[in-house]
């Protein structure tokens, strides 16, 4: 009785949780398809470079214009703005 038990929860807990994960899976690689929900975004970023273990800088694009952000842990701020 009690291997019984131990065999099917061997068998059935990885399969459960491969199937979870699957599922999330493919949630998140077909979400974007979803109708309704608009098929480009204001803004966009372009590229992203680590300058050390807590700052970070970005090039974002917004209305044709590209501006270079730093972040970092205190915040958010403008480096520069480009009109492209």
């Amino acid at each position: 009785m009690l291997w019984s038990y131990i065999l099917k929860l061997v068998i059935l807990l990885p399969l459960v949780c491969g199937l979870m994960i699957g599922c999330l899976y493919l949630w998140r690689r077909l979400e974007s398809r979803i109708p309704g929900r608009p098929a480009t975004r204001l803004i966009a970023v372009k590229e992203t470079m680590m300058i050390s273990p807590g700052l970070r800088l970005a090039v974002v694009e917004f209305e044709g214009r590209r501006l270079l952000v730093s972040v970092g842990r205190g915040g958010v701020s403008l480096v520069d703005k480009v009109d492209a």
